[in-house]
């Protein structure tokens, strides 16, 4: 086939071939404005001869609507939210949308603005790990965007498809592992946002038989120093804890760095197991025993059920899974 029967027609072509204006082309082919029925059908008639499709961004702008899906993701800096957004941005792709990133920091106010900004740029899909609450969420909906949520529900909000991890189970088995090396005092880690694994840990360790301490189930803003303030708090004021379940990677971070920095040895003084299985988290010394997310599959999924128009109430749930390295021993 020769380039020149690959070059994809455009509106010029289709312009010369009726022998008239650019511009008279796009008022026949949008039905907007005027044209004698003569100048329609020669219009039409070529559009078809040379097989001329619209672009997307040309439809969507008759439409006044730019098209394109927004992804709101808290921190795009962090691996995990950057694997999810690059399984998003891979299934986009294949299907010729534009992404339009935004970072909330886990801020509901924060998110509530870029929702905002997107149904004012007239964007009709929307990916998101969400913050906020369903009532946040009430603007999107009455603008009848299509939204699709990743890694977390909303409370109220069943009825909006959402791609999650099955965080139940991979809480419940990082505990019961904990468990069976003698730990008793666990704490968990997790910031706000998280408010599903706070309650998967609270429920397992009560299945397990097991008394839940709320001074152990401690939670951080999203910022890397709240985070940091909420872990050497904890080891500060419950020395007698052994273990610590961190809810992300970030989580898991400054956990490990104010264990050090208090002197505190991972695993011989306190154990540690986080969510996340970040490229660090094997490099690190310990290794860190981690709850493995399919965070590009996440991105991935999410991407395809935000492109199937009116599929509703549907929830795909993927497995986790417990990797076992260094930062975990017996209790002494």
């Amino acid at each position: 086939m020769k380039a020149s029967e690959q070059r994809r027609t455009t509106i010029k072509d289709v312009a010369e071939a009726a022998e008239v204006g650019v511009a008279t082309v796009s008022r026949v082919l949008s039905g907007t404005g005027s044209a004698s029925p003569a100048t329609r059908e020669r219009v039409l008639a070529a559009a078809a001869r040379l097989d001329y499709r619209p672009s997307a961004l040309g439809r969507n702008l008759r439409r006044r609507s730019t098209g394109g899906i927004g992804l709101l993701i808290p921190d795009i800096t962090d691996t995990f939210y950057s694997r999810l957004a690059d399984g998003v941005l891979a299934c986009t792709q294949a299907a010729g949308e534009p992404v339009m990133v935004g970072a909330t920091g886990d801020d509901p106010e924060r998110e509530a603005e870029l929702i905002g900004s997107l149904i004012e740029q007239s964007v009709e899909r929307v990916i998101a790990v969400p913050s906020g609450d369903g009532e946040m969420w009430a603007p999107a909906f009455r603008a009848g965007l299509g939204v699709v949520f990743a890694e977390r529900r909303v409370r109220g909000r069943e009825d909006v498809p959402s791609v999650v991890t099955d965080d139940r189970s991979g809480v419940r088995t990082a505990v019961e592992y904990l468990i069976g090396l003698g730990h008793r005092r666990i704490a968990f880690l997790g910031r706000h946002g998280q408010a599903q694994r706070a309650r998967a840990f609270r429920e397992a360790l009560t299945s397990l038989g097991m008394t839940v301490d709320e001074e152990l189930v401690v939670r951080a803003h999203a910022t890397r120093d709240s985070a940091y303030a909420a872990a050497s708090g904890l080891f500060q004021h419950r020395p007698d804890l052994t273990a610590v379940l961190a809810g992300g990677n970030m989580l898991g971070e400054v956990a490990l760095l104010a264990a050090r920095e208090l002197d505190l040895r991972v695993p011989r003084d306190v154990s540690l197991i986080m969510f996340d299985d970040v490229p660090w988290a094997e490099l690190c010394s310990p290794p860190l025993t981690v709850i493995s997310q399919p965070a590009h599959d996440m991105g991935y999924r999410a991407a395809e059920l935000v492109l199937r128009e009116g599929r509703r109430s549907r929830t795909v749930t993927l497995p986790t899974e417990l990797i076992v390295r260094a930062s975990c021993g017996p209790r002494r």
